[in-house]
């Protein structure tokens, strides 16, 4: 007997597949989920019910609302009585009557108080822009930026500090403008459905770009490295009549970074797990990324006719990391696949489909186009390419862009197979020509109706980038949560937390879940075995979280990148420092503490047995520098196995106070007995937090 899948069925019944699975249950049908099947028997049973339902309502409709009373008919007119009507009417004004008349009161005129005049600026406006916001002559601007002690030209730029001042001598209200909202829209026009963009996620191994190749068709993976270059980061197909659009896997930290630079892009996550292989660390970073991101999960089950592929066995595993499938009652669809055999793929894109249908994705379909960047390179032949994910409007060759600090004209634009194309509505993928520079991932790219117009909003946010790298960014520290959490602008205390081991990890979590307070709780972001890395400081940026390792620490790209983002990392050695600190902080009684920054790196290449002085290891900095009386601490593998002070400092035979990055030197350590080729030195400076006594 022929069967159907529910969200087939939903879809001709004119349902939604929740709808229909409540339905079916009211029957006594069990369906776990959208892609349960069907037969004809149970398809006539629902169509049955459907019909009682609307006869139900219809008795009830008919009982509550009963049929109009028929109206009387009019009396005919009575034409007598109409003649004289009239011959009274003519009679009174035969007579004329005099009427009073009444002197008419004249309103009193209230004057209308002033309003106060508001004026749209930008950063680093010019004078002349200045005045012409200002409907005042360029003389008087000038004039007045002489009485503040500025000495300026009509085509100096001022910063928003200074603009402030004198819309305030002129006695107007400033109404700071971004750059994107420079760039007028135009009508308001009627959105269209769009493609779902899709990214697929996982740990290494797990089969993601074989499964991309089985879904496209483009086989990647079997191709050649210099051709893999020319390919592009996301691709589309078309499946039951419905375009897909799939992202190529960015990477956990590249797909923080693009939500880190306000760039929401993609509408779903597939999640790939192997069959043989279960739920990884990195399947975990994923399951996280997707949760903070608030985009729904598809779990793809992959490799399932390997000899060791345990279905169950991962089912039960995602549920511990609380993705409950819909066999387990939950509302995450679980497809089983084979990719390398192309088994299970069509169950795949009808998941996508029915996922993409239940959000309704929409996007105005005939404006100015808008988007993001998903990848950009330097290409010999074609110079800056960058490929660009249109989210709003369309986007056609000549127009006319701003991209970050850079700018340009659409001088040509090649799909995924890379032939030429004229048109890009949203999202669709393009690999875009005519950049002035080459942007970042996850810059906002937007045409404009001019080049003009996109070359001074560019020459604009160069300036304020390069304003923002002159005042460096405020670290978000625990002090700083601790003053949000009293004054209630904070709930949560959010937590990237890494340690040593699995068990530490565990301890870790399920006691700071202890700390949870009436008005203020503590919640786990991410949690992994490890060292602090740059995706772990970018979602902890990206949330408002800070990073607290246990006997681990940062590593150096994390370090540099946790200074720029502002982010606060805390690493402690015994768990109830850590608790106290939390708790503290929760309570709003947390002090400043003394801080270990790291300030270098070095590799053990050879040890030396000197007598009366003990161990000197001869190392070489790979990163940062080394100081005399820096803290070390000795890491072999993941582990740190003692910590010690820099006691002497030579290269070659001369003592020296600091090595920096790229030499050679001796460093005595003070009470170490084990050291050996091959550790790692970290190299510490300590400081103490300044305290704030306005607090």
């Amino acid at each position: 007997m022929p069967q159907k899948k529910v969200h087939s069925v939903a879809k001709n019944l004119g349902l939604s597949s929740d709808a229909l699975i409540k339905l079916l249950e009211e029957i006594g049908i069990k369906a776990k989920g959208h892609m349960s099947t069907l037969t004809d028997e149970e398809i006539k049973r629902v169509k049955a019910k459907i019909s009682e339902g609307k006869r139900r309502v219809k008795r009830e409709f008919t009982r509550r609302w009963p049929k109009p009373k028929v109206k009387e008919k009019r009396k005919k007119i009575d034409q007598e009585e109409i003649r004289e009507t009239v011959k009274s009417t003519l009679a009174k004004l035969e007579k004329r009557e005099t009427k009073k008349h009444y002197k008419r009161e004249e309103p009193t005129k209230v004057e209308p108080t002033p309003t106060e005049k508001v004026v749209e600026v930008v950063d680093f406006m010019t004078v002349a822009e200045l005045a012409q916001a200002l409907d005042r002559p360029p003389i008087d601007v000038i004039k007045k930026c002489m009485d503040l002690g500025l000495m300026v030209s009509l085509n100096q730029r001022l910063d928003l500090d200074t603009i402030s001042l004198l819309c305030d001598e002129f006695q107007c209200t400033m109404k700071a403008v971004s750059v994107e909202e420079q760039i007028k829209p135009g009508e308001e026009v009627e959105e269209v459905e769009r493609p779902p963009v899709v990214t697929v996620m996982g740990h290494v191994d797990h089969g993601k770009t074989t499964l991309l190749d089985a879904i496209t068709k483009l086989r990647v993976a079997e191709q050649e490295y210099g051709k893999i270059t020319q390919r592009m980061a996301a691709y589309q197909i078309i499946y039951n009549d419905k375009v897909i659009t799939f992202l190529d896997t960015p990477g956990h930290e590249a797909f923080t970074a693009m939500r880190a630079r306000g760039a929401q892009v993609t509408d779903i996550v597939i999640l790939v797990v192997a069959a043989d292989d279960g739920v990884m660390p990195q399947t975990v970073e994923a399951i996280d990324h997707a949760r903070a991101a608030g985009v729904p999960i598809i779990v793809c089950i992959n490799k399932i006719d390997l000899p060791k592929a345990n279905v169950n066995l991962v089912k039960t595993q995602l549920a511990k990391e609380n993705v409950l499938i819909e066999e387990f009652g939950g509302k995450v669809i679980s497809v089983e696949t084979s990719a390398l055999k192309g088994k299970g793929i069509p169950d795949l894109l009808d998941a996508i489909l029915v996922k993409a249908e239940e959000l309704t994705l929409k996007a105005p379909g005939n404006k100015s186009a808008k988007g993001v960047v998903i990848e950009a390179r330097l290409d010999r032949g074609k110079g800056n390419v960058s490929t660009i994910l249109v989210q709003e409007g369309s986007l056609y060759k000549g127009d006319p862009f701003v991209c970050g600090s850079h700018f340009g004209r659409v001088r040509d634009m090649l799909d995924e197979n890379m032939e030429r194309t004229e048109k890009a509505g949203p999202s669709t993928p393009v690999l875009v020509l005519g950049f002035s520079g080459l942007p970042q991932a996850g810059e906002i790219f937007m045409a404009v109706g001019d080049e003009r117009k996109a070359r001074e909003l560019a020459n604009q946010r160069k300036l304020m980038e390069r304003s923002r790298q002159m005042t460096a960014k405020a670290k978000l520290t625990l002090l700083d949560l601790q003053e949000k959490i009293k004054t209630g602008e904070m709930k949560e205390l959010k937590i990237i937390l890494k340690a040593d081991s699995a068990g530490s990890v565990e301890v870790l979590d399920e006691k700071l879940q202890e700390l949870n307070m009436e008005n203020v709780s503590v919640k786990i972001i991410h949690k992994g075995v490890g060292k602090i890395n740059v995706s772990d400081v970018l979602l902890a940026e990206v949330t408002g979280a800070i990073c607290v390792g246990f006997h681990v620490g940062p590593d150096t790209n994390a370090l540099e990148s946790a200074e720029r983002e502002g982010v606060e990392i805390r690493t402690y050695r015994l768990i109830y420092e850590a608790l106290d600190d939390l708790r503290a902080a929760m309570l709003g009684m947390l002090e400043p503490k003394i801080q270990e920054i790291l300030i270098g790196e070095a590799e053990v290449r050879q040890v030396f047995h000197i007598h009366k002085v003990g161990l000197v290891a001869g190392c070489y900095v790979k990163d940062g520098k080394v100081t005399r009386n820096a803290v070390a601490r000795i890491v072999r593998g993941d582990k740190q196995i003692a910590a010690s002070k820099v006691v002497s400092l030579k290269r070659f035979k001369e003592d020296v106070k600091e090595v920096l990055t790229g030499y050679e030197c001796g460093v005595g350590l003070e009470d170490i007995e084990d050291i050996q080729e091959g550790d790692t030195i970290q190299f510490y400076k300590i400081e103490e937090a300044a305290v704030d006594n306005g607090r």
